[in-house]
C-alpha cells in the first residue's frame, strides 16, 4: 500500500513545544515529534520544549499564541476553548486547530475505603461523612481537579461542609501516597493505569456517576463519558464514569500547513518510536494505549489543521 509522502521541509524552522512538568508523558511526546521533524527540516531548525502542567494552562499558551503546539490531557477537556465554555469563559479560542491524539484509555474514578460501607453516590449523599478526599487542586487549570469538583459538586457531594477536608496535589502520586499511607478515605484521580491503583484499589468502592451528572458534563462541556471494565481494579464490578482520555496535539490554523502535516505524518509514521518506548509494559497498563492506529489518531474533538487533515485523508483506505 501506497504510504502518504514523507514531509521535506527545506527551510530551518524553530519552534515551541509545551508539554509536561518535564518527566512525564507529555513531554516524552514533545521529544518524539522534536526528533522526527528535526531531522526533515533545514539544517538551522531549533526546536524549545517549554514545562507545563498539561492542562488548561496549555491550550491557553497555544490559544495565546505564546507557542506553536502544545499537549493536553484530557482530550476533550479542549472543546469548550473553541467557544468559551467553562474554564474558557470569556476567552474563546476558535482557531484552535489539532494535529492528531496519542491515544492514551483513561478514566477519572470516585473512590471510597469499603469500610464507610458507602457504595453509590446516593449512599454518600445520605451518609454525609466527614471524609478526607484526595485529589488534584480546583484552581482553574488542572483538569483533574477541576473535573473532581464539577463530578462531585453535580453529585451532590460537599467534602467540607460535611465536615471533611481535601488534600490537593498536583500530580497523581502525590495523591496515591496519601491513599496507601491512610491518609485519605477517599479519592477522585485518573490514570488508571498505573500500578498504584492495584496496591490500594481493593481497599475501596468505586461509584458509577449518576446518568444526568454525566449528560449534564457532555451538554455543558462536552466531556464524555466512559466505562471501567470489570476488572480493572481488583474485585471492582464495571462502571460508568468520566472519560479521561488521550493527548491531544494543539496547534492554531496559522501554523503552516506543511508544518502541519510534518507533524501529523511524524505522528502517524514513525509510531514505532514512541512505542517502543513503553512496550515493556502491557498495552492495557501503559500511559500511552499501543499500538497506535493512525487512523484513530486523526480522530479528535477539536477540528484537525488542514495540513493535518491532508495527512489522515491520505491514509490507505482501510487502514485501522
Amino acid at each position: 500500500m501506497t504510504r502518504p509522502p514523507e514531509p521535506k521541509i527545506d527551510r530551518s524552522l524553530t519552534l515551541h513545544l509545551r508539554g509536561d512538568w518535564g518527566a512525564a508523558n507529555l513531554h516524552r511526546v514533545c521529544g518524539w515529534i522534536s526528533q522526527e521533524l528535526t531531522d526533515r527540516c533545514g539544517p538551522y531548525t531549533r526546536v524549545a520544549i517549554w514545562n507545563s502542567r498539561g492542562y488548561a494552562d496549555a491550550v491557553r499558551a497555544v490559544g495565546r499564541g505564546e507557542v506553536d503546539v502544545a499537549l493536553t490531557t484530557p482530550a476533550a477537556f479542549a472543546t469548550a476553548a473553541l467557544d468559551g465554555r467553562g474554564l474558557y469563559a470569556g476567552e474563546a479560542f476558535p482557531e484552535l486547530r489539532a494535529l492528531g491524539v496519542v491515544p492514551q484509555r483513561d478514566r477519572l474514578v470516585v473512590g471510597v475505603r469499603r469500610t464507610l460501607g458507602i457504595t453509590s453516590f446516593a449512599e454518600l449523599r445520605a451518609a454525609k461523612p466527614a471524609l478526607t478526599l484526595a485529589t488534584s487542586g480546583h484552581d482553574g487549570e488542572n483538569h483533574v481537579g477541576v473535573g473532581a469538583h464539577e463530578l462531585l459538586t453535580r453529585s451532590g457531594v460537599d467534602v467540607t461542609g460535611w465536615g471533611g477536608t481535601i488534600l490537593a496535589d498536583e500530580r497523581p502520586w502525590e495523591t496515591f501516597a496519601h491513599v496507601l499511607a491512610g491518609r485519605a478515605d477517599a479519592v477522585v484521580h485518573e490514570a488508571v493505569m498505573l500500578p498504584h491503583w492495584q496496591e490500594f484499589g481493593g481497599d475501596l468502592h468505586f461509584l458509577e456517576v449518576e446518568q444526568d451528572v454525566l449528560d449534564g458534563l457532555w451538554t455543558d462541556y462536552s466531556w464524555p463519558a466512559a466505562t471501567v471494565e470489570e476488572g480493572r481494579f481488583p474485585g471492582c464490578p464495571r462502571f460508568r464514569t468520566l472519560d479521561f482520555s488521550d493527548f491531544l496535539v494543539l496547534t492554531r490554523s496559522d501554523l503552516p500547513g506543511d508544518v502541519a502535516y510534518a507533524i501529523a505524518w511524524v505522528l502517524g509514521e514513525t509510531r514505532e518510536v514512541i512505542e517502543r518506548q513503553y512496550r515493556h509494559i502491557p498495552p492495557e497498563k501503559s500511559p500511552v494505549t499501543y499500538p497506535l492506529d493512525p487512523v484513530a489518531m486523526g480522530r479528535t474533538p477539536v477540528p484537525l489543521h488542514p495540513g493535518a487533515a491532508e495527512y489522515y485523508h491520505a491514509l490507505p483506505q482501510g487502514e485501522s
